[in-house]
């Protein structure tokens, strides 16, 4: 239960999030790794300590994001399938590694780590929750101890989407989603990069979606200014509540010359065994084109500003202590941060620390374990603040400041810079005159025969996908920039002959079952959401 007698509180919110990447048509699919790995170093380590907190009777709150799309991966047996098959190489190379560094104690009891990482992985995921982890995030949320948002539907980035009926559809789309899936309906949302306009509050209201979050300067520079700043929601004209990020508890994680994860003790992600190892010995658990890439086995500490090749050893017990110093660093912060506020705002302050959900675990090893001590000690070693998550908030505090927040997103520059420039523009007049045709198409064949209708319903995916965030911004970051155009493209003119055929009462029913089978995201889906709108 949240402490109410606190001077304050504090919400823990992690955006879970990948693109929708399925390939039945491949027997291995390289971008497919991206669950994957997300699911061995992420959600599993955080389904663990989230077992061990309610366990031990340890009272938390924590927020969470599912993104739509993930929770379309995590559902499908095709995936799990790989994600299973997945697992047994790695638990095959682990058990290779742990013998072939048997006389190499600097590597030996790392290797048993992996060994052990793996294989609690793969029994977590089959044993304890039947391949669906999606089962053991109802679980939480059933308990209380988590709180589950949404998200737009694919990703979508709101300020550059045109017609207010695509707008809709990101979001009606995304709230039906989240009823499958968790069996009620959302009460907060994360728009896709914190990307908001003034405006898109209108649809998340209508879905009956109570707050959503905004960087900082959403909320600074909104109309009026923000009494309490960043430390208390405000709430848009309709009553959609609005939560800012907290500047100081994100540098404290996400900084790279201030954050915790630099620490040369903590494991050095960009060393592996991918690479190290001798070509012959990990080319079998490599894809199959033979192109040496990331395993996940990595033997070597930060270390300090030297090279890739001059890292040490890593040391998991040196880094998980260094954990729990820096989780005891990080409430003793918030407890000084807290207790400031409290004594210069006429309400309880509450401080909003969103990150990546894949930062735990995936890119910061020791993630899952900073957040575990960081949770007990919130509970057991100060009663300055608590934990809280933002609908709680709300109904302890049901009068809050009216504002006009500014458009904003959280990429760099605050603004759209990283889905907007040079590098990815030429994707907005397909996309916009995707939305255009889409409506077009709604407005004149909703009546139609059930093979027009399935074929609308497979229109509406595909724009939906093109939509997605991910494609321009792994163009702007420059990573995997290939799949990212080809996927962009695939979706545009799989969209494009599906708006041909539809108007000329042609459809091919072959490919269309075809690409049904492809993208079949959203089974649930209403083409209807796209009709239109005064």
């Amino acid at each position: 239960m949240t402490d109410k007698n606190a001077q304050g509180h504090m919400a823990i919110v992690l955006h879970a999030h990948l693109p929708f990447v399925r390939h039945p048509e491949y027997d291995r699919f390289l971008e497919e790794d991206w669950l994957f790995e997300a699911i061995s170093e992420t959600y599993l380590p955080l389904i663990q300590v989230f077992d061990g907190l309610v366990r031990d009777g340890v009272d938390f709150r924590i927020t969470m994001t599912i993104t739509p799309p993930l929770c379309e991966m995590l559902a499908d047996p095709l995936l799990q399938q790989r994600y299973v098959e997945h697992g047994a190489r790695l638990i095959e190379l682990c058990e290779k590694e742990v013998e072939r560094t048997r006389d190499m104690p600097e590597f030996h009891e790392t290797a048993k780590m992996y060994h052990r990482h793996f294989r609690t992985a793969q029994d977590i995921f089959e044993k304890q929750y039947d391949r669906d982890i999606l089962n053991a995030f109802r679980k939480f949320q059933d308990l209380g101890v988590l709180e589950i948002i949404t998200c737009t539907a694919t990703h979508g980035f709101m300020p550059l989407i045109v017609r207010k009926e695509a707008k809709r559809a990101q979001i009606k789309v995304a709230a039906n989603n989240y009823r499958k899936h968790f069996g009620r309906s959302p009460r907060g949302i994360w728009l896709a990069e914190c990307g908001y306009e003034p405006g898109d509050e209108k649809y998340l209201a209508e879905e009956g979606i109570e707050y959503f979050f905004l960087d900082t300067h959403g909320i600074l520079y909104g109309s009026p200014q923000p009494k309490y700043g960043q430390f208390a929601p405000v709430v848009c004209r309709n009553g959609v509540a609005v939560f800012a990020r907290d500047i100081e508890s994100s540098r404290q994680v996400w900084s790279s010359q201030e954050g915790y994860p630099g620490d040369y003790r903590y494991r050095e992600f960009y060393r592996d065994l991918g690479y190290d190892g001798k070509y012959e010995y990990v080319k079998p658990y490599l894809h199959p084109d033979g192109v040496r890439r990331n395993l996940g086995i990595k033997y070597h500490k930060i270390t300090g500003k030297v090279d890739l090749s001059g890292k040490e050893p890593y040391n998991s017990s040196e880094a998980i202590e260094r954990a729990a110093e820096h989780a005891g660093n990080f409430v003793f912060n918030r407890e000084q941060q807290i207790k400031h506020l409290a004594g210069i705002m006429d309400r309880k302050p509450i401080v909003v620390a969103p990150y990546d959900a894949e930062l735990y675990g995936h890119w910061w090893f020791e993630g899952p374990q900073f957040l575990d001590y960081m949770i007990r000690k919130i509970r057991y070693d100060q009663n300055v603040f608590s934990l809280i998550t933002c609908s709680e908030y709300l109904e302890m505090n049901r009068t809050n400041q009216v504002q006009q927040p500014t458009m904003s997103t959280w990429g760099a520059g605050g603004y759209n810079l990283v889905w907007l420039n040079a590098d990815n523009q030429w994707m907005y007049r397909h996309m916009h005159e995707a939305e255009d045709r889409m409506v077009e198409l709604v407005a004149n064949h909703s009546t139609d025969n059930g093979l027009i209708q399935r074929a609308l319903k497979q229109a509406a995916r595909e724009i939906l996908l093109a939509q997605s965030s991910d494609w321009a911004f792994i163009i702007t970051t420059n990573t995997m920039v290939p799949y990212a155009i080809k996927r962009f493209n695939t979706h545009i003119n799989r969209f494009s002959r599906l708006y041909d055929e539809i108007k000329s009462g042609t459809v091919n029913e072959g490919w269309l079952s075809e690409i049904e089978s492809l993208d079949n995201i959203f089974g649930e889906i209403d083409y209807g959401v796209f009709a239109p709108v005064d």
